[in-house]
Parts: structure tokens; sequence; C-alpha cells
């Protein structure tokens, strides 16, 4: 799942995060960026042209040698890999406006201003035979107009845990409802285990940040006619609800490690916590069969569960020297070889296969609670929208913040919200006609 220009998400693995937004906004450091290291050189195994791939810089072991072993294998042209430390957002947007950028690279978009800008190549041909096959969540935010500009890599998702003895032995449901989980995060609460861990703020950054509760509540963050979404009394409702939880004293706040680290909920500081799919292996490895997951709970009759969802996906530079060559590796490693496709997303970390086919028949995916986390993400997985950019993003999260922590009027906080991302939609769609 990368990290909008504002961000309150804790400093963690970018793979562990969901592709939350577009591209961030070109603010300088071009230079840095683009230094004479471009990786346009030779260095591959193949004869033909020489093309540059970039990645992102991963925390997992081995992930690094394994894109290598890939780009190695491929024949029709020398590719090499640029494994890129620091913020490489930023790198990727200010290498996009020179002749020195990569040829293929990762992103967690491509963004809307990308696209429209004309920086990123469209790939609708390498997918036309198997785009049913690519989870639609994910792959919704990568097109535009109908058109592909992004083909998926592998899907990041979050998830509620929970101890099943811990509620058994409280007398607790697993909880299906917002309502369900605030009394669920009460009855579990004692002397030294907290109900429930959204975050060390309470959950304001995560929750906020992936609009999670408002689709729970049955709301989107844009509409289809490019709108703000959740311009809706059921707003305010579900997040004053979360006010509620966070003014409970039920929720784990000041943990050692925050939410996307599993430690609080395997050492029993908490009976639930909320974070990704990456800590599952972690979790079973400490707890055994002890927990189960469920997706974020509904809220009211109009909400269904809310699952976030995020892909990083490759794409091509509109100003590389061998368009083509580029697009043919791009199928070659993302569409063709789902050998590699599977050993990426599950040999290195624990990601789900983009290609429902793969998510279906991967071994370590058909049982448990991994097989629950595919069917989330198939059944109610939900990604930030193409037209979400940064700047919405801050005014959402900073809105859901003052309604959760400071306890903020959460009807005059959703306003504000609203204002803010139908103006920015407002400058999106006016670039598109």
């Amino acid at each position: 799942m990368s990290e909008p220009q504002h961000s309150t998400l804790p400093a963690l693995s970018r793979r562990r995060l969901l592709g939350l937004g577009g591209g961030l906004a070109l603010t300088g450091a071009l230079a840095a960026a683009c230094g004479s290291n471009t990786g346009r050189g030779g260095g591959g195994s193949g004869s033909g042209p020489a093309l540059s791939q970039w990645y992102h810089q991963y925390g997992e072991p081995s992930t690094e040698q394994a894109v290598r072993r890939y780009a190695a294998a491929y024949r029709p042209a020398e590719v090499t890999v640029q494994w890129r430390p620091g913020d490489y957002d930023q790198q990727t947007a200010a290498a996009l406006l020179t002749d020195a950028g990569p040829d293929v690279f990762e992103d967690s978009g491509p963004s809307i201003d990308q696209i429209q800008g004309g920086q990123v190549v469209d790939l609708t041909d390498l997918v036309k035979d198997v785009r049913a096959d690519f989870n639609p969540a994910v792959l919704e935010p990568k097109t535009y107009q109908g058109r592909v500009y992004g083909v998926p890599q592998a899907i990041d998702m979050q998830m509620l845990y929970y101890r099943k003895s811990l509620l058994a032995r409280a007398g607790v449901q697993p909880p299906r409802t917002l309502d369900e989980l605030v009394a669920a995060a009460h009855a579990l609460t004692g002397k030294d285990t907290k109900g429930l861990f959204l975050g060390n703020d309470g959950g304001a950054g995560v929750l906020g940040q992936g609009g999670i509760p408002l689709v729970a509540a049955g709301l989107r963050l844009v509409t289809d006619d490019g709108k703000a979404g959740f311009d809706d009394p059921a707003a305010a409702l579900t997040l004053g609800k979360l006010h509620t939880l966070y003014a409970s004293g039920s929720l784990l706040l000041g943990a050692p490690a925050d939410w996307s680290d599993p430690s609080a909920f395997t050492q029993g500081l908490t009976a639930m916590q909320w974070t990704g799919l990456w800590a599952l292996p972690q979790i079973g490895k400490a707890l055994g069969d002890d927990f189960g997951v469920l997706p974020f709970p509904q809220d009211g009759t109009a909400g269904s569960p809310a699952v976030p969802v995020g892909a990083y996906a490759s794409a091509v530079s509109a100003r590389g020297r061998h368009i083509d060559a580029a697009k043919a590796y791009v199928k070659w490693l993302w569409v063709d070889r789902t050998d590699y496709q599977e050993d990426f997303a599950l040999s290195y970390g624990f990601h789900i296969p983009a290609r429902l086919s793969l998510a279906r028949k991967a071994a370590k995916l058909r049982s448990g609670a991994a097989a629950d986390a595919v069917r989330f993400s198939t059944d109610h997985g939900h990604a930030l929208p193409l037209l979400w950019t940064p700047r919405s993003q801050v005014a959402l999260t900073d809105a859901v913040s003052r309604i959760i922590k400071d306890g903020a009027d959460p009807a005059a906080q959703v306003r504000s919200a609203v204002a803010t991302v139908n103006a920015e939609l407002r400058r999106v769609r006016r670039k598109s006609g």
C-alpha cells in the first residue's frame, strides 16, 4: 500500500502500505532524482535495446534479488533494475519530466495528473485478453476513460484481527457492525488488555486516509459524476461513533509499535487490532489458530463491510526511448509470467496476486485466515479512486483526525472536507475536458 504528501501513517516498508492516491506534487529535488545514475546503461542478459526499470526500496528480504532475477531472464532486451531508496514518489515525479528517467517503473498510481499530462503510456492493449482476471478494485484506479495506464502487480489489504479465546471468554461475538465493534471493544477491555487497537492516534490516520468508515457506511469518496460522495448525514453519524470509541477508554493508545506492526496483538495488549495482511504470518506463528479476521464492520442499513486494498502498478514512461520494447517487457513480466507474479506476491512477504485466478489457486492463500482475506478483497475490496488527489486526501484525513481525537463537530468537519474535495475534483475534471 504509497503515502500522500501529508501522511499520518507510521513509517514502514512501502510495500506494506496501500496505494493511497496518485502521484505527489513536484516540489523540487529534480537534480537529486535525475542525476547521472539513470540506470539506462546495459547490464541485463538480453541482446536487444537497453531498458531501465525502477522499483522503490522494499523492506522485505530478497525482493531486490527476485526482481533482478526476473529482469535477467528477459531475452528481447537488456533490462537494468534500479532499486531506489528515499522518497521514491518524488524521484519518479521528477524523472518523468525529463529524458533521464526510467523506461519502466512501478507506481502507486499512475496519478490522474501523470495521465492527463501525457507522462505515462496507454497499456490497455497489454491486458486486453486478461483484463477481467485482474481484481477490479485495484485495476479501476489505474484506468482513465476506459484506458489502462498501469498493470497491477500485487495487492496489499487491511483487516481486523481478533483473538478467538479472548472473545469467547468475554462472551463476545466477532463484530459485524460498527455498533457491535464499539460494544465489543468495551466488553473486552480489562486491567491489562484493551479491547481494540487502531493505531496510536486512535485510528485517525489509517481510517481517515483510506476513507474506510465512510465506505462501511455505504458512501463513496468520489461519485461516478466526479463529486464528493460523502456529502451525506451518514458520514457525520459514522465518524461521530469513532469519537465515542476514542473517548470510551476501550482503545489501546501509546503502544510500543503502531498499527502496522502486530506486536500489540500478539503480546496480548489488545484483543482486536486493525492491521494488514502482511502481518498474518507473524500472527499465525505467535498465536497458532487463536485468531480470526474480519472486514471493517458495516454501519447502518445502507452500509457494507469495507476492505481497503491497493496495488503498485507497472507503468511505462512516455519519454522513454524504447516505448514498444518497454511495453513488451511489462506484458511479459506482469501479464504472461504468472509464475513470477505469484512468486513476487508470496515468496518475499505476504500479499495477494493481482490476478483473481492466481489468488484462487495459490497454495498459501487457500485456507484459514488467508483464504478469508482473499475473499474479503474480492467481495468487499475498495481502493482510493483515480480522481482522489493528495489535496483531497489531506482534507479528509485532517477532518477525521479532528473528529476522532478532538471531538470536533462531525457535520461541520465533513462539510469542510466536502468543499475542498469538490474544488479539487472540479480542477481535475476541467483538465480532462
